[in-house]
């Protein structure tokens, strides 16, 4: 198995992979009303975070599901994307079963399980990734896919920017100097929980970082997104919060800028310090960058903590449960 600092240092062969491999064959010219983008964990982020990228340029509207069923308006006219690394998340072939069963157009992005099995008898589009991977380490296949597939439906030329985003990595130490920053300012208590503020432009993002503390660093993390956070989150700041606290803000809205600013000297006052990224809007580059930089704290925090980063016991556990129910 590649281990999470391999993945990262070779992260740019993910998005090379797929821009290599991406054919819009089949995707060109649909009829599309709506598009439902369906995957759980490390596969379902890149659908998430795909979502969030595209909220101005989307024509039809873009629901993300992680869940055993469907919307009931999904029609023969939704597009339903599915995303599964193994192939064999039980979720995600019950939502492939519930496509097929409504007569949805249907995509799939995996490396081979019961859910390639399932697109090849129904015929339908699908792209495979290399194995080898774990999963929630294998964004930048899952999440270059969901992205090129979108920018194929909505016309909009998705492949130019992945190329250039991919130039990013090759500040990788610049980036992990960033992300040691972040990392040091919580060092002191590297086992408080993690509480992510987030504009809706980095929602996906904001979850994805959690999914990776909790999982990498076996740690609590949670996210929370302005304006709607300023409506009840911010009457539990009282006091210190007892988290290592992090804002994500593209800056896009004046509006919301103020509010993280009233946020930001709340949080002071109260005695919390908080860290975080200096990001220029919301483009792919720095959406990615962020991806790159939070996944490189994730694993800092599990090594400061101790803990195997490759090792998911608990989540084993479960699916064994499932599996002899």
């Amino acid at each position: 198995m590649i281990t999470h600092e391999d993945s990262l240092l070779n992260f740019e062969k993910q998005i090379a992979y797929a821009l290599e491999t991406f054919k819009p064959d089949g995707i060109e010219g649909r009829d599309v009303q709506n598009i439902v983008l369906c995957g759980l964990g490390g596969s379902g982020i890149g659908g998430r975070i795909a979502r969030g990228f595209y909220l101005k340029n989307a024509t039809c509207p873009v629901e993300v599901f992680s869940d055993y069923f469907l919307p009931n308006y999904i029609s023969n006219k939704t597009l339903v994307i599915l995303s599964s690394y193994s192939g064999n998340t039980e979720e995600t072939l019950d939502m492939f079963d519930e496509a097929q069963k409504a007569g949805a157009q249907i995509i799939g992005v995996c490396s081979g399980g019961e859910l390639l099995a399932k697109l090849k008898a129904g015929n339908y589009p699908f792209f495979t990734v290399p194995t080898g991977y774990q999963p929630r380490m294998a964004l930048g296949f899952s999440f270059s896919f969901n992205l090129l597939i979108l920018g194929t439906i909505f016309n909009y030329n998705a492949k130019a920017e992945l190329e250039t985003a991919k130039s990013l990595y090759l500040n990788s130490d610049l980036y992990q100097q960033v992300a040691t920053t972040v990392f040091e300012s919580w060092n002191s208590n590297p086992k408080q929980p993690v509480l992510i503020f987030c504009d809706e432009h980095y929602a996906g993002v904001a979850v994805r970082f959690c999914q990776q503390v909790q999982e990498n660093a076996k740690g609590q993390a949670y996210s929370l997104i302005l304006p709607e956070a300023n409506h009840n989150a911010t009457e539990f700041i009282y006091g210190n919060v007892n988290s290592n606290i992090l804002f994500l803000n593209s800056g896009l809205n004046e509006r919301t800028n103020l509010r993280f600013e009233f946020l930001r000297k709340l949080l002071s006052d109260n005695g919390n310090s908080v860290s975080d990224l200096s990001l220029k809007g919301a483009s792919l580059t720095e959406i990615l960058k962020a991806i790159y930089i939070l996944d490189w704290v994730s694993i800092k925090l599990s090594n400061a903590k101790g803990v195997d980063n490759m090792k998911v016991l608990n989540i084993d556990k479960l699916k064994n449960y499932l599996k002899d129910a």
